[in-house]
């Protein structure tokens, strides 16, 4: 591909590629380097930046990041997995989301195909909340997976993903990530990562899955727009994280959990759950539309439903309207 045929993805992971290593680096320079002029490369900077990349410029020297970036490395990534799941990852720069990639793909992806992204310009959370996705910050991560028995074989699904992630996470030294139902992480009571799951296909017969899940890594003292006490992994561990090793660890985790669900169910990752839940034995409150159940949580049964203690006894719920907060 000649450079004046790179489009405007290419360009930027260049550009981004160019200043990763923290050095000053010319417009013209950077320019010269893509086939277009000094005030194109200052277009795209200023997209970078509003993306969520620190880059700054100074006259006579050029651009630089505020602080060197460890980008994501798609043969890096694939020569720390195991051999099972190294033809089936793409890294992409920057993508709508990664979840709407693999639903736009799924009909031609084998299991265990995964998707990751450096930003998201329209991340999802759970109940379609905005997921605040800036550039190189965090994992955006999406797996297809296709089940043969339709969706009375994904029950529990969120809840495996849950431990799978936090199995991921206790590998790489974050020992105390816990467990929020239905689909959160939490560490020292803050969010660190989520998860969402979306299905497609006809009742009884085979459906398509996209597991999606944001995690954060080394989010930037910018970010504004998150409307609740979060966290990421940086900050747990005080030093820098390798996104490419982590990311390997994790997509490793997700085929091996998706193995022993697919083959066990739920059953499994009971146990597991309840050890990591955040709420276990505290007084919590179960928001349903306008009701409000308050009691003690007291974990999961086996079909994955939420069981509080309340005044009336033990009581179990599910559904996807259904959210917690403390008490």
């Amino acid at each position: 591909m000649s450079l004046n045929q790179l489009t405007t993805d290419e360009i930027r992971t260049r550009i981004v590629e160019c200043l990763a290593p923290g050095q000053f680096c010319s417009g013209e320079a950077l320019g010269e380097q893509l086939g277009i002029s000094r005030a194109a490369v200052s277009n795209h900077i200023k997209c970078l930046n509003e993306l969520g990349l620190d880059i700054f410029s100074v006259s006579g020297k050029g651009y630089k990041f505020a602080k060197p970036l460890l980008v994501l490395n798609k043969n890096t990534i694939i020569s720390q997995l195991h051999q099972s799941a190294r033809d089936k990852l793409i890294v992409l720069n920057v993508i709508d989301s990664t979840n709407q990639y693999i639903k736009s793909h799924q009909t031609e992806l084998p299991n265990g195909f995964v998707c990751l992204a450096e930003a998201q310009t329209a991340g999802r959370g759970r109940l379609g909340r905005v997921w605040v996705s800036p550039y190189g910050a965090s994992l955006y991560l999406s797996m297809h997976w296709a089940f043969a028995m339709g969706y009375q074989a994904l029950n529990g699904l969120s809840l495996v993903i849950g431990v799978a992630v936090v199995e991921a996470l206790k590998k790489a030294g974050v020992s105390e990530a816990k467990l929020k139902w239905p689909n959160d992480i939490y560490v020292q009571d803050k969010k660190l990562a989520g998860i969402l799951i979306e299905v497609e296909g006809q009742m009884g017969s085979a459906c398509q899955c996209v597991i999606g899940i944001g995690l954060n890594v080394n989010l930037p003292d910018t970010v504004t727009q998150i409307d609740q006490p979060f966290i990421d992994m940086q900050t747990v561990l005080q030093h820098s994280i390798d996104r490419n090793k982590f990311a390997a660890t994790l997509i490793d985790e997700l085929h091996a959990t998706m193995v022993i669900f697919e083959k066990s169910g739920l059953e499994p990752f009971i146990a597991p759950w309840q050890t990591a839940d955040v709420y276990a034995n505290k007084a919590i409150k179960l928001i349903i539309g306008q009701k409000t159940i308050e009691g003690i949580g007291r974990g999961i049964n086996n079909v994955g439903a939420l069981l509080i203690e309340t005044t009336e006894g033990l009581r179990a719920y599910q559904g996807g309207e259904i959210s917690v907060r403390s008490a």
